[in-house]
């Protein structure tokens, strides 16, 4: 199994990173870190994709695009990242219109170390599969998903993810079900009483 190579579990303390970025708000470069995101309280959304100018990933980042601004009104910033330059990124976003109105920051992981610390970096490619994660402002891995190259995510499930997070976040004794969506949506509270049960409880 050596040469099985695991990234970060969910419930683990991410370390720090840093990444260039393109920043299509200000038409200009910068630099995310995690270190920053924890310091201003923020939940962290890193969305990874093989590479621009690809066809899967300009539908994805052209929905995410339209979410953006919930994801920034719950608290979040969300990172889309491949392993392309910020020069690339810079060119996709002006080029392509499906990312015309993209506000996101476009994160350039050119050595693939943060990509590898999340287990989406393939060594063969040099590509990095479909990887979302969410994490927490105190640094906590909460969500992990990884699809293969040619299917494509729903954002609005990474949306409704973060969404339930944040909802845990405040009530811990509470778990989301599977239909869960919003604020004020049923939860269940796990207890002996609620074991063979679920279904009586869910639907009063």
């Amino acid at each position: 199994m050596s040469e099985i190579c695991c990234g970060l579990r969910v419930g683990q303390a991410v370390p720090d990173f840093k990444m260039e970025t393109y920043e299509p708000t200000k038409g200009d470069f910068g630099e995310i870190s995690l270190a920053k995101l924890k310091a201003d309280k923020k939940w962290t959304v890193l969305v990874f994709y093989p590479a621009d100018f690809t066809f899967v990933c300009a539908t994805e980042f052209g929905a995410l695009a339209e979410l953006y601004e919930q994801f920034k009104e719950l608290g979040a910033e969300v990172i889309t990242v491949s392993t392309d330059t910020k020069f690339v990124h810079l060119a996709w976003q002006r080029d392509e219109a499906m990312l015309k109105n993209a506000k996101y920051p476009m994160g350039a992981d050119r050595t693939g170390a943060v990509s590898r610390m999340f287990g989406v970096y393939n060594e063969e490619t040099g590509l990095d599969y479909r990887g979302s994660f969410i994490i927490n402002p105190e640094g906590t891995l909460l969500n992990s998903e990884v699809n293969f190259y040619n299917m494509g995510r729903n954002m609005n499930e990474l949306l409704r993810k973060l969404k339930a997070n944040i909802h845990l976040s405040k009530y811990g004794d509470e778990a989301c079900p599977a239909k869960w969506q919003e604020e004020g949506d049923k939860t269940l509270k796990p207890s002996a009483k609620l074991v063979g049960k679920v279904s009586e409880a869910y639907e009063k």
